[in-house]
């Protein structure tokens, strides 16, 4: 536990449930003032956030693809927290849209749909938190991203486009804002036993992606949040443009 001096402002989008709400969990245990925002229900982000520890939490409501919308939920977090610190980009989806199966129109309507939330809104949030990070001296964003960005997904091809550009976003970013004192990083998780790979991992092929891991399983989201930890903590500063693989070897990039 940091004493209130140390204690950070910190937004994570996304974080109602799953990775999200893990990360939440691990900056407030830290001391941190957490902003849970939730896309789409309130009172789910209302009730992650009376279960944190510690207290000044706050919770903002707003859908990432709408880029007006992102924006004055990354003002109110700041007002509400005192400013801002730490921006964590999490929120996402994940839709499957094969291209051989996929009519033309929900083609399209997946693939912006995918777009602007997993990387657009992600853009749009950093450039909205920048001026209140430069205000409070620096600090840091991490963006959740995927092993998809690299080994591709041919099942969700939007989502795997997403993240690559959202891996080199991060880097562009930490080139710009190092002289800000702003550390930009990234955690590429493969499979994580969230509600959002429920399906997935309870249905018949459930085994073989976690078969995919030498460890025999999928992540925890526990794991994920630890890895934003570090990345968003001011002995990771030197590290900015770096991508952290949180997917228990099942893919290894050189």
């Amino acid at each position: 536990m940091t004493s209130a001096a140390e204690s950070r402002a910190v937004l994570v989008t996304g974080a109602s449930r799953g990775i999200g709400r893990a990360i939440a969990h691990a900056f407030a245990a830290r001391g941190d003032r957490v902003a849970v925002h939730s896309g789409s229900s309130r009172e789910a982000a209302q009730r992650v956030a009376a279960e944190l520890p510690g207290s000044g939490h706050a919770v903002v409501q707003a859908d990432v693809a709408d880029a007006d919308a992102v924006g004055a939920a990354v003002d109110e977090a700041a007002t509400a927290l005192g400013g801002l610190q730490v921006l964590v980009n999490n929120a996402g989806v994940f839709t499957p849209h094969p291209p051989l199966e996929t009519s033309w129109a929900d083609w399209q309507a997946v693939v912006a749909r995918t777009l602007q939330v997993n990387l657009v809104g992600a853009m749009h949030a950093t450039f909205r938190a920048v001026p209140h990070l430069v205000a409070g001296g620096g600090g840091a964003v991490v963006n959740v991203t995927s092993r998809g960005a690299f080994r591709g997904e041919p099942a969700t091809p939007a989502y795997g486009a997403a993240k690559a550009g959202l891996n080199a976003f991060g880097q562009s970013m930490a080139q710009a804002l190092a002289p800000h004192g702003i550390s930009v990083g990234s955690v590429a998780p493969g499979f994580v036993q969230t509600e959002m790979a429920r399906e997935i991992l309870d249905g018949p092929g459930g085994d073989a992606v976690r078969a995919q891991s030498p460890y025999g399983r999928v992540a925890r989201p526990e794991e994920v949040a630890a890895a934003v930890l570090w990345l968003a903590s001011p002995e990771a500063r030197f590290s900015t443009g770096t991508i952290i693989d949180v997917n228990g070897a099942s893919y290894l990039r050189s």
